[in-house]
Formats: C-alpha cells, structure tokens, sequence
C-alpha cells in the first residue's frame, strides 16, 4: 500500500506526464503548420511515449493499491520562433522532467517505499536517454541554424521515428 504522501507525489506525475504528451501534441500541430512533417512525425512519437509513461504511472498506483486522482492538464505553449528554439524548449522541459523523476525516488528512499523506488530506476534510466536524444537535435540545430536544406535534411531523417511499445522484462 503506498503511503499519502507518495501517492500524492505519483498522481502528480502522472499529471505531469500527460502533459508532456499535451506539450508535445502542440509542437506536432506547430511542425505541420509550418509544413515540416517529419519532425511532427518526431513529436507525434514523443506523444505515445509519454501517454505510455503516464499509464506506467498509473498502473502502477493501481498494482499497489492507490486511487488515481486526475487533475486538469494545464494548457501547452502552441508557437515557437524556430524549430531550434521549439528543440530548446523539449530541452529544458526534459530537465525538468528529470528533476521530478529525482525528487520521487528522493521521496521513494526517504518513504523506505523501496517497490517504488525499484520502479522509479526504469524512468531514471529513460530521463538520461530523453535528454540525451533532445540534446543531440538541438546541437544539430544549433549547427544548421534555420537553413532550408539542413532543416529538410532533418526534416526527413526525424520522420523515421516510429514509436515502439517497451516489451516487458522476462520473468
């Protein structure tokens, strides 16, 4: 059974999850406004990732007993100056991100709730990989700066990210 105060801590990041699949959804719509369909295709990903990891969250208040408590979603930015400065912005929010991941297994080892600090490892391990992956778009950016073939040449190799639901572990 989780305490109060952890599930008060996961229902907000399940909250905080669905709106990082809210945010992302935005810059999909930003993407095809301004016709750069690949990197929609990139945010279009980005969206099913991040609803796969809210109802990790989820499921996993349920597996231990706890009710979810969903709470409005706040409203997402919807324009950006570039697409580097939209790539700067999926930056800095997956370091935010991290910081709540943190603060939770913080929360977990303070709790000794050591199920959910077990389960927190994988988003600990899956916040390296995201700002990792952010990280590298926004120095390529960075490189082309707003030239038209660097952005279409970009455009293209982001369109071939397809999500893939995350098997389970063997048992």
């Amino acid at each position: 059974m989780l305490k109060k105060k952890m599930l008060k801590a996961l229902n907000d990041q399940i909250n905080a999850e669905m709106f990082s699949s809210y945010l992302y959804l935005s810059m999909e719509s930003y993407f095809q406004s301004i016709s750069l369909n690949g990197f929609a295709a990139w945010m279009r990903a980005q969206v099913q990732e991040e609803l796969m990891h809210g109802m990790k969250f989820y499921d996993f208040v349920c597996e231990r007993g706890g009710r979810v408590t969903l709470e409005a979603i706040a409203k997402p930015e919807s324009t950006w100056a570039s697409p580097l400065a939209a790539f700067e912005a999926i930056q800095k929010h997956e370091e935010h991100v991290t910081s709540l991941i943190n603060d939770l297994v913080d929360l977990a080892i303070s709790e000794k709730d050591h199920a959910t600090n077990n389960f927190l490892q994988w988003f600990v391990s899956e916040q390296v990989e995201e700002e990792a992956s952010v990280g590298a778009i926004v120095d390529r950016l960075r490189m082309i700066q707003d030239t038209p073939s660097g952005l279409f040449m970009m455009d293209a190799e982001l369109g071939k990210r397809v999500f893939t639901m995350p098997q389970p572990a063997a048992e």
